[in-house]
């Protein structure tokens, strides 16, 4: 595994693909950069239409199968290619679109502890959600159980938002993401959240 942590991954894992998920191969990603560690997870919500819940507009923006005629919010963002690892649905359901070895095309422009590029070594997961507006329980459960199984895999260092590798440009997953929740019940992995937090 191309910047995988050496501990055992578990029969879990296969090629970065998790099997608590359900595979939605993207064709948005590319090659992380030879020997640089996935150390970093970021958190992103989204929602398409914005607001709206459960449709399709997600999958379909990940695959490149989006209908830019279907919402006049699609118009503002015709021909965007973008990915991320992971997605996870209101009512808890997980998807995955890009191994975790690949990069997924997520956080853009960014910089994370001096670092650019956070694309490069993070795993980054969307939550289904507006910004600022509240997630669900099922969610954060699903949430906890990816990043334990990401810990086992990986040798990830910390946590964080969009938001914070890309302050001034985006502002997800907004102060409806519950940090001290996540970080106090992952306390066990060791990492480091955002300031603020419990644990951060």
């Amino acid at each position: 595994m191309n910047g995988a942590s050496t501990l055992p991954a578990g029969p879990d894992w296969q090629a970065g693909w998790w099997s608590g998920a359900q595979a939605v191969p993207s064709p948005n990603f590319g090659p992380r950069p030879a020997g640089v560690p996935i150390d970093l997870v970021v958190l992103h919500s989204i929602s398409l239409p914005p607001g709206e819940y459960g449709g399709d507009g997600i999958v379909r923006l990940f695959t490149n199968t989006l209908d830019w005629s279907a919402h006049p919010y699609y118009e503002g963002i015709r021909g965007l290619e973008v990915s991320a690892h992971f997605v996870i649905r209101r009512d808890g359901q997980l998807l995955q679109f890009v191994s975790c070895d690949d990069r997924a095309w997520h956080a853009g422009r960014s910089c994370w502890r001096g670092r650019e590029n956070c694309n490069d070594y993070a795993i980054g997961i969307e939550l289904e959600g507006l910004e600022g507006d509240p997630f669900e329980a099922a969610q954060y459960e699903t949430l906890a159980r990816l990043l334990q199984a990401v810990a086992r895999a990986y040798p990830v260092r910390a946590a964080v938002g969009h938001e914070h590798v890309a302050p001034g440009r985006k502002r997800d997953p907004g102060e409806g993401f519950d940090w001290g929740l996540v970080a106090s019940r992952l306390a066990a992995l060791g990492w480091a959240w955002p300031r603020g937090t419990a644990a951060g």
